[in-house]
């Protein structure tokens, strides 16, 4: 593995052989933290944001497949 810094990003060089998805994985959590590192939200903010997001999946779902 090789790790650069070049002016205003990280590069990181991997083998070919290294498993895709256990990386997808790892970049998705590096893009997590990228997306909240200056965020001013709290945990009770993301939970509620959290539940109305769940709650309308559901309502869609629901009327979708005509659950009442």
């Amino acid at each position: 593995m090789i790790l650069e810094r070049t002016g205003n990003e990280i590069l990181v060089r991997l083998p070919a052989y290294v498993d895709l998805s256990e990386l997808q994985n790892i970049l998705d959590f590096l893009k997590y933290k990228e997306n909240t590192a200056n965020s001013k939200a709290t945990q009770e903010n993301v939970e509620e944001l959290s539940e109305l997001v769940n709650n309308s999946i559901w309502e869609k779902f629901k009327a979708k497949r005509n659950i009442k």
